[in-house]
């Protein structure tokens, strides 16, 4: 993961896709589906501008851990938003 973010981080500033300096906070959250998800997975990926116009990142975030019963501290999820 370490790797994956020094890598994508790197890209995004090298071609300044956003204002400033880019950087992944501290952590990560990976979520997995079956094989029989897949259609709905991509599905999901197309559309997703779109679907964060009705909800945000961190309400879908929030969601998934409720969804798969992954124990949490709000106060330790999304700290910078605080």
């Amino acid at each position: 993961m370490q790797m994956l973010k020094s890598t994508s981080s790197k890209w995004i500033n090298d071609n300044q896709l956003v204002k400033g300096k880019f950087g992944w906070q501290e952590g990560y959250g990976a979520f997995s589906y079956s094989h029989s998800q897949r259609d709905d997975v991509i599905k999901y990926i197309i559309n997703q501008e779109q679907h964060h116009k009705n909800q945000t990142f961190k309400e879908e975030y929030l969601g998934l851990l409720k969804k798969f019963n992954i124990d949490f501290d709000v106060k330790y999820v999304f700290e910078f938003f605080e």
